[in-house]
């Protein structure tokens, strides 16, 4: 039986891959951070297996890992999927510095300790059966293309890009391959969370207020509309049993727009689109 571990699985595209795989005959283990989260996945199906487990927590890692290997009986794990993630909108000049490192304990170095729990089952165990699995790594459109804004969130999607390139081109000698799944925007309530963030108006009194209420309103609005989740899942699905499967899938809702064309463009024209589309004029010396 194919067998994977996803993060951040008790909303969106964490619990919609899960669903979708353990329809399709997956041994799936889900990671939730809450006894409540693990309850509703078992209540939406009793095939998936709930993980305690934040991705910030070594202990809570390293006891999902064991439990797995358990499970697993030494037999190889198919597929992790890295999904767990936070965005917190903010300018960069001015966003609390707990805030931004707090992006990478959670998108990059969390990542990084789940991938490096579970390698051993991925292929790095020479002594278990079955064939090497793969790291699917969930990034975004922003691993690409940097917003304003959401400066941290970009960040540390842009690493966990190259990491995943770092990764596939180091794990070639386990038959461990990466890839990235960087999709567009999905309904998730990972925007939900980020609009909750900022209804306090943390940057109200900073010179980017308006253009930052423009650009909220602008991401919830585009987040609502976009991806169903289960897309995203099916993507994933495509990423860990296609046979030759590509180093990075991109699915964007108007792709050509929203994707291509702006990581094509020089940046600066790039950079007059944000500018006048957000209102970020230079302001005259007093």
């Amino acid at each position: 039986m194919k067998s994977v571990v996803i993060t951040g699985a008790s909303t969106g595209i964490g619990r919609a891959t899960s669903r979708l795989l353990a329809e399709e005959g997956w041994q799936v283990f889900a990671g939730v951070r809450t006894e409540k989260d693990a309850a509703a996945l078992r209540e939406l199906d009793p095939r998936i297996q709930p993980l305690i487990l934040d991705v910030t927590q070594p202990d809570q890692v390293l006891a999902a890992a064991d439990a797995v290997r358990e499970a697993l009986a030494g037999q190889m794990l198919t597929g992790l999927v890295n999904n767990a993630g936070i965005a917190d909108m903010g300018p960069l000049a001015v966003q609390p510095l707990e805030t931004f490192s707090g992006h990478f304990d959670v998108n990059v170095i969390g990542l990084l300790r789940v991938t490096q729990a579970f390698l051993p089952m991925l292929g790095m165990d020479r002594f278990r059966t079955g064939h090497p699995g793969r790291i699917i790594n969930i990034t975004s459109v922003g691993g690409r293309l940097a917003s304003p804004f959401l400066g941290a969130y970009t960040a540390t999607k842009h690493a966990v890009e190259s990491m995943t390139d770092s990764l596939r081109r180091e794990l070639i000698i386990f038959g461990i391959d990466a890839i990235s799944v960087g999709p567009g925007a999905v309904r998730t309530p990972i925007w939900d969370k980020a609009e909750d963030a900022h209804q306090n108006r943390p940057y109200a009194n900073t010179a980017w207020a308006d253009s930052l209420e423009t650009f909220s309103d602008t991401m919830l609005e585009s987040g609502r509309d976009g991806l169903d989740p289960r897309q995203i899942g099916k993507v994933v699905a495509k990423a860990l049993t296609a046979r030759k499967p590509k180093a990075r899938y991109a699915p964007v809702p108007n792709k050509l727009f929203n994707y291509t064309l702006p990581t094509l463009l020089p940046k600066r024209a790039v950079d007059r689109f944000f500018w006048r589309s957000l209102g970020l004029t230079r302001t005259p010396p007093v």
